[in-house]
């Protein structure tokens, strides 16, 4: 038999979590933020949130308000959150109600959370991976045995990134519990709408999960059944899929209220399942008094209102507030190493970016390298990564599934439990199954939890046209990336670049994209010859949003108003430098190497200086950051200015033919860049 002492805990927390979703009813006005309630769903998550440990790791969903209450939380806090206020200790106001992040000793960690429809078992069977990795490499201390809890509402089962998920933790064997809470309602659709079979069934095709069922009513056997998940996940560091039966008696949220879309028989069903009563008949059923229960619920009540007064009270943020926690501080502030150390030979890009790794591998246990390909077999398409698993293992350098989500969003997992990830999307023209991750859980987590989980990551993305690469193997989407905040984006144009920003972007505690031009790899592209240099030293770093002039012009020409500065990166560097041989001395190039941060400083100073600008760029100029950055050049430097700024790119088709002469006709090229560098220059 359970604790009289974890009942009767267990009762006090039903009852103020019942008067904490009253009060917020009650209160519409003031509660005006939407919300969601844990009503009909709290045996399930108070058993759950009673056997997760300060060693664990939780991803809740935004229902697991109860869940939260079980580990300590209280309600004043969760209020806070409710109500956006200054001292929400999760998101400072900035993040809805039941969206934890917490670091705090004596609790599970509970890193980002997002709206979490299915977008949370990514990161957190990333969590479950990282926490294996660091097992398998003797790096974590093996009596911790750590336990990933991941919750999630049946609806959300239908998510491919969930799939996704269930497939990563089934194949590496991953110590993680998927709590399913399923209530047979996703918004107003019901269950038979949305799905074929539940998630229990669903599971079934991922062999090596072990799936139970619980019915989530029942506090009692919810407690003594996820006692025996825990156990199994902790000893046996295998995956497990809970499917508890919960009924839905509150509100979908508070924006979208029960009475608009559920009859009475509906929820006449529902309340016949309350855990509440059922809890309340086992105390009774063991001696315990009615008195003792009522004095019990109204003091949870009174405690709730409490709370609730002393929330709503609170201080709101700070207007100043808004503008802390894009990015986590990096360490590289300033170029250091040797750039063309003595004795170096010349390498081309590819070996750049491998060197780079695998210097980071050697100094670092805790780096990984993951994606498609990139494993011992092959070693990456490109062979950018070869010879890197013979080196450290397939443990720290493994192929994944075709699974872009994956490759990007367990990257935020990795990161909070401790791993530093590099991965690879094979091609640019694939990363669009990624973004959503990317956008949703990556960019957001260090803003949106106040600094606490900084997403640490490198995430390689081969892109750019050569050679008849066709319209899925060509492209280039920095200007797709470029408005999210929160990440930051390298394109480097040569070797000892690539090595020095790769150096950096893995120092760097934020989300970095390393954009590596497919062309430039080898330098068999005619005029890419420079992007060979001699390879820097292995202590060389470049900071984020320092530009480099690549090729200057005379100072005979700037001084006569005959000079011209093409801003630019990736292979524009290469059509810039062929193209400015025909204006001797009249041209220099300016290397952006990266684009978030983008050295404005620099780049106003070289076109005030020089009075005419070109900004060049490989992608489609329409309402792209070549055309952005024009206009900020425009309005920055407008009475310096001899001409208008100018801005070329690729011509404005839906995608890049397969055909080489078509190819060709789409890019700018040396031609047309010197054509608009002749045009700048009155020539």
């Amino acid at each position: 038999m359970i604790d009289l002492k974890i009942l009767l805990r267990a009762y006090e927390l039903m009852c103020t979590s019942a008067r904490m979703a009253e009060l917020y009813d009650e209160n519409r006005q003031v509660c005006k933020y939407v919300h969601s309630t844990s009503r009909g769903h709290e045996a399930i998550q108070l058993a759950t949130a009673f056997h997760l440990t300060e060693n664990d790791f939780l991803s809740p969903y935004y229902r697991d308000e109860s869940i939260l209450l079980g580990l300590g939380l209280t309600p004043y806090e969760l209020m806070l959150q409710l109500l956006a206020k200054r001292d929400d200790p999760f998101s400072g106001g900035r993040c809805y109600y039941n969206h934890p992040s917490l670091k705090r000793s004596g609790f599970p960690v509970i890193p980002h959370q997002s709206s979490a429809t299915g977008m949370q078992a990514i990161p957190a069977t990333g969590m479950a991976h990282g926490i294996s990795f660091l097992e398998k490499s003797g790096l974590l201390n093996n009596g911790m045995k750590s336990v990933v809890l991941c919750s999630l509402g049946d609806g959300s089962i239908t998510e491919g990134e969930v799939s996704e998920s269930f497939q990563i933790a089934a194949l590496k064997q991953l110590p993680i519990i998927y709590l399913v809470q399923d209530n047979d309602w996703g918004i107003s659709a019901s269950g038979g709408e949305m799905r074929a079979m539940d998630a229990f069934e669903f599971a079934s095709g991922f062999k090596g999960i072990k799936r139970i069922r619980i019915n989530g009513s029942s506090f009692v056997e919810s407690y003594q059944k996820m006692e025996e998940v825990f156990y199994f996940v902790r000893n046996k560091r295998k995956p497990v899929l809970v499917h508890a039966k919960v009924p839905l008696l509150g509100h979908h949220t508070s924006g979208v209220r029960k009475e608009w879309y559920r009859d009475d028989e509906d929820l006449n069903r529902h309340y016949k399942d309350d855990p509440f009563p059922k809890l309340q008949k086992v105390l009774f059923d063991i001696g315990v008094s009615a008195d003792e229960l009522e004095e019990i619920k109204n003091s949870a009540h009174r405690f709730a209102e409490q709370e609730f007064e002393r929330a709503v009270n609170a201080d709101e943020p700070e207007p100043d507030s808004l503008y802390l926690y894009e990015f986590a501080e990096t360490p590289v502030t300033e170029e250091r190493g040797e750039r063309e150390p003595e004795g170096a030979v010349q390498v081309i890009m590819v070996d750049a970016a491998l060197h780079a790794v695998d210097e980071i591998m050697q100094e670092f246990p805790q780096s990984i390298l993951y994606g498609q390909d990139v494993g011992g077999r092959l070693g990456g398409v490109f062979r950018e990564a070869a010879t890197l698993a013979q080196k450290y293992g397939d443990e720290r350098v493994f192929n994944t599934p075709i699974q872009e989500a994956y490759i990007v969003g367990s990257t935020a997992g990795m990161s909070a439990v401790g791993v530093k990830p590099i991965v690879e999307i094979q091609f640019a023209d694939y990363a669009w199954a990624g973004i959503n991750q990317l956008i949703v859980e990556l960019s957001k987590s260090n803003y949106i939890t106040m600094g606490k989980f900084p997403v640490g990551c490198v995430i390689r993305i081969p892109a750019g046209a050569y050679g008849g690469g066709g319209p899925y193997h060509s492209d280039c989407i920095e200007s797709s990336l470029l408005p999210v905040r929160g990440i930051k984006i390298a394109f480097p144009s040569n070797a000892a670049d690539m090595k020095g920003l790769m150096k950096s972007a893995f120092l760097d505690p934020n989300p970095v994209i390393m954009f590596e031009h497919k062309g430039l790899y080898w330098s068999k592209v005619p005029g890419t010859e420079l992007a060979k240099t001699i390879e820097p030293d292995s202590n060389y770093v470049i900071p984020f949003g320092k530009a480099r002039i690549f090729l200057n012009a005379t100072e005979e020409c700037i001084e006569n108003g005959e000079s011209v500065v093409v801003v630019t990166y990736g292979m524009g560097v290469h059509w810039a430098v062929n193209a400015a041989k025909s204006f001797h001395g009249s041209v220099e190039v300016l290397d952006l190497r990266t684009l978030n941060p983008v050295d404005e400083n620099l780049i106003y100073e070289r076109v005030r200086l020089h009075g005419k600008c070109l900004v060049l760029t490989e992608e489609q100029i329409l309402n792209s950051f070549a055309e952005s950055l024009a206009g900020r050049i425009s309005k920055n430097c407008f009475n310096y200015l001899d001409a208008p700024v100018d801005f070329l790119g690729s011509v404005n088709v839906p995608a890049i033919p397969l055909n080489m002469t078509l190819e060709k006709e789409m890019l700018p090229g040396v031609e047309r860049t010197r054509n608009a560098i002749e045009a700048l220059l009155g020539n």
